[in-house]
């Protein structure tokens, strides 16, 4: 799909006399903001490129979804927060997508379930991109219009659509990989080879002091509403490896034995691991004649062992850390680290890869990496009122906090105060390990 010219779609409306400085203030801002709509919303369908038709639909477990859904969903956020209650007589694509691209607002109505996302051969494709087209049209109109200058709520929530989407670029990858590594045949999204990662050096440990300061957002730009409020955190001496485990170290920690030891493992990891019906690995490790083989969204590779050790679960991570004689940071510990080290060394930097190449590069911090840290409300955390409420607080449960970003983030999505969340046994993330231990 061609990208949308920003000069002709949102342009100001002829003036009879000079504007204010503050209607030039906010015309300024609403522009930049639906450039901002428009990149995110083109760099959606420029990931997409390389799909086949067939590949659109693909839903290998409940927690994935298809490519056309992400697609549509993302759309669905700014028709049911933006032009239903701010577009003057926004006409709703079709009445029976709201039911069908809800993901879990219960305040706005029923879901039509996850698990069948598959099932829906209908809308097209095609029609999906209709529909975009359509939210795309209606977004630029309220972006130029006067309540957009009027009306901060449009243009934050226009900025919270912009991220919200970008965490579904970022689950296109993950849940595409997982659905492609389902077929024999390990179909690679990009058919480029794959380059080899550079040895890294010896692992080495920075020590940081302890002291109580300040954690959560700093308040400069955008922040979802769990990385708030900021508060005081006491954080004690410590140290943190200098780079995340690779494929070599993991898999010495498999030839000690490491998947068969208890004692290196939580008791509910080992009891996942037991109930397992695969052969104890990583999750896009395939073993051939006695070699390692990995899935990536190149295909199929021979095992790199200087490439960062992925797709590990929160438990694997702990039992390696464990094996390791170390431990998983807390969540206050990297993003203090993350402060005050330099910026490359924790996370991965989105303009060191392709935009549409999330495994080419190999960043030292390129996954996300667990912590041992629940995710929880800060002290003082408030949700929104109404449905838009629903889209961190109530998930504050079970869950592990992780930190980073990783080679699938999205360019400008990334700061160091997010705190990224997932299940302990989920691996189809890109998720790695950074050791901690006591100074």
């Amino acid at each position: 799909m061609a990208s949308i010219d920003i000069d002709s779609a949102v342009s100001a409306a002829p003036r009879s006399r000079a504007p204010s400085k503050s209607a030039q203030i906010e015309n300024t801002q609403a522009n930049s903001v639906a450039q901002r709509y428009l990149d995110v919303r083109n760099y959606s369908e420029e990931i997409c490129a390389p799909l086949a038709i067939e590949d659109y639909g693909l839903q290998a477990m409940a927690s994935t979804s298809p490519a056309k859904w992400h697609l549509a969903h993302t759309s669905w956020f700014f028709e049911t927060f933006l032009l239903k209650p701010y577009a003057q007589d926004y006409c709703e694509y079709h009445p029976g997508f709201e039911y069908l691209f809800n993901s879990y607002y219960n305040g706005v109505g029923g879901q039509y379930p996850r698990h069948q996302r598959s099932l829906l051969s209908r809308p097209t494709v095609e029609e999906v991109y209709a529909y975009r087209r359509h939210v795309n049209q209606a977004m630029l109109s309220l972006l130029e219009s006067k309540a957009a200058g009027e009306s901060t709520d449009i243009l934050t929530r226009t900025e919270l659509g912009c991220h919200h989407e970008q965490q579904h670029q970022e689950l296109f990858f993950t849940d595409l990989k997982y659905c492609l590594f389902q077929n024999p045949l390990y179909t690679a999204y990009d058919t480029n080879p794959l380059p080899p990662a550079h040895k890294p050096d010896a692992l080495q440990w920075r020590a940081y002091g302890g002291q109580l300061l300040e954690i959560g957002h700093r308040g400069d730009g955008f922040c979802f509403d769990n990385e708030l409020p900021r508060h005081k955190q006491y954080v004690a001496n410590f140290e943190l490896a200098d780079r995340l485990v690779t494929n070599s170290e993991f898999m010495a920690f498999m030839a000690d034995g490491g998947y068969e030891r208890p004692e290196l493992w939580l008791a509910d990891g080992w009891a996942v691991l037991q109930a397992s019906p695969h052969s104890p690995a990583p999750l896009y490790w395939v073993q051939r004649e006695g070699e390692w083989w990995e899935y990536t969204l190149h295909g199929l590779v021979r095992l790199d062992p200087h490439r960062p050790a992925s797709h590990l679960s929160a438990y694997e991570a702990d039992a390696f850390a464990r094996w390791m004689g170390c431990r998983l940071p807390t969540e206050f510990e990297w993003e203090m680290a993350a402060t005050i080290s330099p910026a490359a060394e924790l996370h991965e930097t989105s303009s060191a890869r392709p935009a549409v190449h999330p495994e080419s590069a190999n960043p030292v911090g390129s996954l996300w990496q667990w912590t041992s840290s629940a995710y929880t409300p800060y002290p003082g955390f408030k949700t929104a009122a109404g449905a838009i409420g629903e889209y961190n607080g109530k998930f504050m449960a079970n869950q592990l906090v992780l930190r980073g970003g990783s080679v699938a983030t999205s360019p400008g999505h990334y700061r160091h105060s997010y705190r990224n969340f997932f299940y302990p046994p989920d691996q189809w993330q890109f998720t790695g390990v950074r050791l901690a231990r006591e100074s």
